[in-house]
């Protein structure tokens, strides 16, 4: 019943990401590993290897949906922190998602609610957007990495009209996938295999 370990943070997705627990986890294993114990915390090692793929999954169903190359594609990404209601990026699924795609020769736009423009510009070498509006137009696809209420509530149908293809990677499993359907979306989910979502 506790909101700070409750069960949001079983659903699939993205994975976890800040300051506290991935160092908490690598520091467990660490000092296990130190005390020749490493054995007893390889459900650990596990944990921070699922998580940290998880990241590179939610990129090669992109990479997959837009063709088998993101070059000169042009993506919006919606979030920045590595949750809602904080403006911190330490180990940010969101930012390494971003950046990889970039590496990719992706052109990437990203919006974030609390994230500074000048946090972004020095994370990825690239400006964000001002809006999330901002972050879709001309977009080929939409990419959601932090769940915030402002994309949960947004209107799908508005951000249709203004992206090239529409195509939504939801990274968080936060939009309701049948009103974005419903305006013309194709919804890609992380661990979701109904309607014409992927998981």
């Amino acid at each position: 019943l506790d909101d700070r370990i409750g069960p949001k943070f079983l659903r699939a997705g993205l994975g976890y990401g800040g300051g506290c627990l991935p160092k908490d986890i690598r520091g467990l294993i660490s000092r296990a590993e130190e005390l020749g114990v490493g054995e007893v915390f390889t459900f650990l090692r596990e944990i921070d290897r699922v998580n940290l793929g998880q990241r590179s999954r939610f990129i090669s169903q992109i990479i997959s949906s837009l063709g088998g190359d993101v070059h000169g594609k042009r993506i919006g990404v919606w979030g920045a922190a590595f949750k809602p209601d904080s403006d911190d990026v330490r180990d940010s699924p969101a930012l390494a998602v971003a950046r990889r795609l970039i590496e990719l020769g992706a052109e990437v736009r990203v919006y974030d609610p609390a994230v500074s423009a000048e946090i972004i510009r020095t994370a990825l070498g690239t400006d964000s957007s001002e809006s999330a509006t901002e972050a879709v137009i001309g977009a080929d696809a939409l990419a959601v990495v932090t769940e915030w209420s402002e994309f949960r509530n947004c209107d799908p149908g508005r951000m249709a009209a203004l992206a090239r293809r529409q195509l939504v990677f939801d990274g968080r499993n936060c939009l309701e996938a049948d009103r974005w359907r419903a305006a013309g979306w194709t919804v890609v989910q992380m661990g979701v295999t109904a309607g014409n979502a992927v998981g």
